[in-house]
């Protein structure tokens, strides 16, 4: 059995409220997936960036539930659903990151396959401003008008109605901040960049990595019963320095394993190197 097979002539729902087809669609409609997105599907429920309701879970565990949600709403046997995070770097933290899933869960097959982008592409911020040019300033930075805005006169809104979003053109900005300012109890107005995926190009392609990581990892079938999803469980350390043979801290080979049958395989030097280099063997370089 091909892993084609699985998807060709079938019909995934997209749980999404903000345009995501745009990224997803073109990357996985090849496989011969026809991707639609349900009408009036509420995200929002699962949690906003503005905070005013809070995620249900981890990102994996939210992404998983929308999918979950399409799947009971339409009675279909494919769905697809992502979730993103913005938030320091693992490695740099002073810099801010963007981590986008997008999960694919196969009823019919019990699969369940996710891909995943995290980028330092990402024009994640917020400013607490006193007047109007410092918000144009803040918008300039961020690339309005292509990007959107949110503006609020509370630095945490308890429901919409403390908050403006889909702020994308000049006449928005300029009634925003009317109607902020003039509800500003201390004169300052809280703006921040609207991170929803139609209203942030930047962000609208980390999907798309994300899709296409989703992609290869749909692409990557099981060598013994040919389900899609075969991928990586476990990362072994242990590549051995080039000069004294000890095992270092770098990646020796990468454990792949199959959801559907368990069959497992080992991949030995992924990073395509056979040794380490002795200055980073703790043994040679202490």
């Amino acid at each position: 059995m091909k892993n084609q097979q699985f998807f060709s002539n079938h019909v995934a729902i997209l749980a999404t409220m903000h345009q995501k087809q745009q990224a997803i669609a073109p990357i996985l409609e090849p496989l011969g997936i026809k991707i639609i997105v349900p009408p009036n599907f509420n995200t929002d429920v699962f949690g906003t960036f503005t905070r005013e309701i809070a995620r249900t879970g981890t990102q994996i565990e939210a992404a998983k539930l929308k999918a979950t949600k399409a799947l009971e709403l339409t009675g279909a046997k494919l769905a697809i659903a992502s979730e993103g995070s913005f938030a320091p770097h693992p490695y740099l933290p002073y810099i801010y990151s963007n981590r986008e899933i997008v999960i694919l869960l196969d009823r019919e097959n019990d699969l369940e396959i996710i891909g995943e982008e995290l980028s330092l592409e990402t024009n994640f911020n917020h400013q607490v401003v006193e007047n109007i040019q410092q918000a144009y300033d803040f918008a300039q930075k961020i690339g309005f008008p292509e990007h959107g805005l949110i503006m609020s006169y509370q630095q945490s809104a308890k429901d919409n109605s403390e908050i403006i979003k889909g702020i994308n053109t000049e006449e928005k900005l300029i009634a925003a901040w009317n109607w902020a300012f003039h509800n500003s109890p201390n004169g300052k107005v809280h703006l921040e960049t609207d991170m929803r995926a139609h209203y942030n190009p930047t962000r609208m392609k980390n999907i798309a990595k994300a899709t296409s990581n989703l992609l290869s990892k749909i692409q990557s079938h099981c060598p013994q019963c040919h389900v899609p999803g075969f991928d990586i469980t476990q990362i072994v350390k242990g590549l051995p320095c080039a000069m004294c043979g000890m095992p270092t801290s770098l990646v020796n080979s990468q454990i792949y394993q199959c959801q559907k049958c368990s069959y497992t395989q080992e991949k030995l030097f992924p990073d395509g190197r056979e040794f380490a280099d002795p200055g980073q063997c703790m043994y040679c370089n202490p």
